[in-house]
């Protein structure tokens, strides 16, 4: 600085303020967005890559940890005071709105990665107030430091205060490591406003099944359903409907929606004493003096009964801190009908109730308040399904408290993995089908031999690396589901997907099998080790030596350890690297390849090595051309690469993603293509990864980073190897 006393920003024709600038997602909005791809980058973790968190919460005094829990829930603070002296249902509350945001159609949300601390979740209208649970957790966590992720200290904080409150948990497990930075490129919906009218993510809001995949929540900004009903229009029946619908792409069926309904609120309260019009902006509108607190309540005055969130006001039970029958006892005790909270949100309360019945104030215990039920409580009770569920649970207490212990389990740990990921002294031992379990496998027999096998048996390489591709390819670091290990290809439904090309999967797994059989290995094992053969192969006629990493011990599940249905959320519709569309969609084709190179955890520079190798060996699904750029087909070069860079060609549009390659000086048509093969071109990012491999020194590079990237996405599920 020439001048020390002039801010080196103040001159707006150099600095242009925020409001003015303009970003290159601004100026070519068509432009295909890599952002995906860098979602969890390393880069911003300030632990550093050396930093082992899966080993550092091995050291945890968790039953310290448990004890500084409790004290917490019992200890009101002021600045936000506890309903009735306990923080059990605001800690429940974060640990289900962490986990709830999870569904299957592709695995992301959920709390894994302690997400809820970033936008947009932190400010998601259904979010209200839970930046308050995480400061009040604030004193915990820097007290027991990196030994203690967020994302785990949030699931165990919900999952402690139920046990504090007198259930009995079925278990907990550690090893959720936290992001730190927001999965902004999540789609959580379209809308441009929060909690919208449902109508623009269903073809038919009245045909709940028709909600826009991979959605499942019924609005923007909710976890699952408007506790008013449809759009704020009470209905339980048809409340049901959408909750039904919206439990079952979060994995949970009838039995478990109903208890978690019930004993989500068999404990705490809903807030709504106050109008919502007062409170200030949500965490990430709020202005600096906040410190990344929202919703600030003028009215509160340090009074747990001011409190307003949702806006819908009062306690489920008469013993909103105790888990115990009085959900189902007032749920059915009693006619409900239709009222308005102070806030104006709708709600039902009993008739007649008796004073015994109503729980106390949250702040004066002098006081007793209506206790209420929200459109989705009704629908337990007016549902057909629903409601012998629920007189089910009323008959049998203890199945009731070891079902919603189950299926709390289920909600907090579905996107940790399969019981090979879990770690703690709370770890239950017993295996669950949606765990996806999986024996382990051999590891002594004799893998030089079998490899000479494999190669001996008159598959081809395109066979080989196609079977290994599909048996892999179904990994998704979302919510770690899928991969080669198990080998579900051999099982319903994976044998039939079309995406897998059953009839050479059939012949293929005919020669795979036997192999297996006689060298004692794996199936799973066997797969991966023939595409690793094709790859070696390949390589050896391009003129290198590469030996492709392998390690057995790969199990083989059993269709009895295989949830049939669960499954069929992970069959490809669409494979860019195998240049393959089941039909065609709104989203590009470049836009789904994308996705999916994001969920099997691969980076740009792996997406494009592996999809240009893989178009050489001719792994194209049902032998397709397009974008097989050589003459050499089964050898490993890169002249998918050479050949899209080349000018002496131009591209021309031909029908449907489809194009052709023709001879600049000819006309000659010479090569086809997709979108997919013409982006890498097309794209500057994915240019330049291309115009690297295209380099007449890079064929030794690009054979040694295609074997990387395979094997990367051969062992993305061999947990046991991290």
């Amino acid at each position: 600085m020439t001048n020390p006393q002039k801010c080196p920003f103040s001159d707006s024709r150099q600095y242009p303020t925020k409001a003015s600038a303009r970003s290159n997602r601004d100026w070519w909005p068509a432009t295909l967005n890599l952002d995906i791809l860098h979602q969890h980058d390393t880069k911003p973790n300030p632990l550093g890559s050396h930093f082992n968190y899966r080993e550092a919460v091995k050291t945890l005094n968790v039953a310290a940890l448990k004890a500084d829990l409790r004290k917490l829930f019992r200890n009101s603070q002021e600045w936000w005071p506890a309903d009735w002296g306990h923080y059990g249902g605001l800690m429940i509350r974060l640990a289900w709105h962490a986990a709830g945001t999870y569904r299957m159609a592709d695995g992301r949300g959920g709390g894994g990665t302690g997400s809820i601390r970033f936008a947009p979740l932190n400010s998601w209208p259904d979010n209200a107030s839970l930046d308050k649970a995480r400061r009040l957790l604030w004193p915990v966590k820097r007290k027991y430091g990196q030994k203690i992720s967020w994302a785990d200290l949030m699931i165990l904080a919900g999952t402690e205060a139920y046990a504090d409150m007198g259930l009995k948990p079925f278990g907990f497990s550690f090893g959720r490591e936290d992001i730190w930075h927001p999965e902004k490129d999540i789609y959580w919906g379209s809308e441009q406003a929060w909690t919208p009218p449902s109508e623009s993510r269903y073809a038919d809001v009245n045909k709940p099944e028709t909600l826009e995949n991979p959605l499942a929540a019924v609005q923007m900004g909710l976890i699952y359903v408007n506790p008013e009903g449809v759009n704020g229009q009470s209905d339980p029946l048809k409340t049901a409907g959408h909750m039904r619908e919206t439990f079952a792409r979060m994995a949970m069926n009838d039995e478990e929606t109903v208890a978690l309904t019930a004993g989500g609120h068999t404990v705490g309260k809903a807030h709504g004493n106050g109008s919502a019009a007062a409170l200030g902006p949500e965490p990430e509108g709020a202005p600096l003096e906040q410190q990344g607190l929202g919703w600030a309540n003028p009215n509160q005055h340090g009074q747990a009964n001011q409190a307003v969130t949702s806006g819908l006001e009062g306690a489920w039970t008469t013993n909103p801190t105790v888990f115990d029958m009085g959900y189902f006892e007032l749920l059915f005790g009693y006619d409900w009908a239709l009222a308005r909270s102070p806030a104006g949100a709708q709600q039902w309360q009993p008739i007649g109730i008796k004073p015994e019945h109503m729980p106390v104030d949250a702040s004066d215990p002098t006081v007793r308040r209506m206790p209420i039920m929200t459109d989705a409580d009704m629908a337990l009770k007016l549902d057909p399904a629903y409601r012998a569920i629920c007189e089910r649970f009323m008959a049998n207490p203890e199945y009731f408290k070891d079902t919603f212990a189950r299926a709390w389990f289920k909600l907090t740990h579905r996107d940790l993995g399969p019981k090979t990921r879990y770690l703690g002294p709370d770890a239950p031992q017993e295996d669950l089908i949606w765990q996806d379990p999986i024996p382990a496998g051999p590891k002594g027999y004799d893998v030089v031999a079998l490899k000479a096998r494999i190669a001996a048996s008159g598959l081809s390489v395109a066979e080989l690396v196609a079977t290994a591709w599909d048996s892999a390819r179904t990994f998704r670091g979302s919510d770690f589901r899928g991969g080669a290990n198990g080998a579900r290809i051999r099982l319903a439904p994976q044998k039939d997907w079309l995406g897998n090309e059953p009839e050479r999967l059939h012949r293929v797994l005919a020669v795979l099998e036997p192999l297996a059989q006689e060298f004692g290995a794996s199936v799973a094992d066997v797969i991966v080790l023939a595409g690793n053969v094709g790859v070696e192969q390949a390589a050896h006629a391009a003129g290198f030596k590469a030996d492709v990493p392998f390690a057995p011990g790969r199990g083989d599940a059993t269709a009895a350890q295989t949830d049939a249905a669960a499954f069929a959320v992970l069959e490809p519709v669409h494979d860019g690297f195998r240049n393959w569309l089941k039909q065609d969609y709104a989203v590009t084709p470049e836009e789904m390849l994308l996705d999916r190179a994001q969920l099997m955890g691969l980076t740009g520079p792996e997406m494009t090595v592996l999809l240009g190798g893989l178009r050489v060996l001719g792994a194209n699904h049902g032998g397709a051309q397009h974008g097989v750029f050589t003459t050499r087909p089964g050898v490993l070069t890169n002249d998918f690469f050479v050949t899209l860079t080349d000018m002496a060609y131009t591209w021309h549009p031909a029908g449907p993603n489809l194009y052709e390659l023709r001879d600049r000086q000819t006309g000659a048509t010479r090569w086809t293509a997709t979108r997919v093969d013409l982006v890498f071109g097309a794209n500057s990012i994915l240019r330049a990864y291309a115009e690297l491999y295209a380099q007449d020194d890079s064929q030794a590079k690009f054979v040694q980073d295609f074997v990387a990237a395979w094997t990367k996405v051969m062992n993305q599920d061999r947990y046991d190897l991290a």
